[in-house]
């Protein structure tokens, strides 16, 4: 081909070419999309938890019997402390379910509330009592996290306050069945410290109750106060 005319072939492709790459280029999704670091995060504002409850302070007479266990779920405003934001408090507000299997009677007679202990030989079938709170936990809270991290250790630590606005005693045997919803010994307000540790999903927490269930009650001629020691597992989101 003529010099002359192959120029002028690609002069005249030449204003084609552009004009479609400019349309493919003005259509073209970015290989990567720009990241921007959160420089105010909040970290683990949401959480649900299970445990497995211990009975502490029995007296003598009273042992654990069954299952008992629980969940708990909420919701911590967090409050980071320093630049890095790795330190906080959290202040939340959550809810509980609790289950305590026991040999512990509770029942009502025109002399008040009856407390005793079931003795060994006695057939039943259900013996416990469940509680429900509205609780305001509230966190000294340290970990490991950043604006890119996800996965960090943690260590909580902190108090629980709740209210039992529920709670139901239940016996059950071939013959007899007695539930309890409300009695004067019943210790309403709730007091807790709490503990949690671990790595990402997995976080152990323990809970220690400060107040006993049941004050200015007696079994068995002793002082019957019951408390918990609650061991779980709790998961945060966000």
């Amino acid at each position: 081909m003529n010099p002359k005319l192959h120029l002028l072939f690609l002069s005249l492709l030449l204003p084609v070419f552009l004009s479609a790459q400019e349309e493919e280029d003005r259509y073209k999704i970015p290989d990567s999309i720009p990241f921007s670091i959160d420089s105010s995060y909040r970290e683990d504002q949401f959480y649900v938890g299970f445990s497995f409850n211990l009975i502490t302070e029995r007296p003598s007479t009273i042992s654990q019997e069954s299952f008992s266990g629980g969940m708990h779920l909420g919701f911590i405003r967090d409050f980071p402390l320093n630049e890095r934001r790795n330190v906080a408090i959290g202040l939340g507000l959550g809810w509980s379910i609790a289950s305590y299997g026991q040999n512990l009677f509770i029942g009502e007679s025109n002399d008040g509330t009856i407390f005793r202990s079931l003795d060994d030989d006695l057939d039943y079938s259900t013996n416990r009592f469940t509680t429900q709170l509205v609780e305001l936990p509230l966190e000294f809270r340290w970990r490991t996290s950043t604006p890119q991290t996800y996965k960090f250790w943690r260590i909580y630590s902190g108090l629980k306050l709740g209210y039992m606005y529920n709670f139901r005693s239940n016996y059950k045997d071939s013959d007899t069945r007695v539930i309890i919803n409300d009695i004067p010994e019943l210790n309403r307000l709730r007091l807790g410290a709490t503990f949690t540790f671990g790595y990402n999903t997995f976080n152990f927490q323990f809970y220690y109750a400060l107040t006993p269930f049941f004050q200015d009650a007696m079994v068995d001629e002793e002082e019957l106060g019951l408390s918990t020691l609650k061991i779980g597992l709790t998961f945060y989101i966000l």
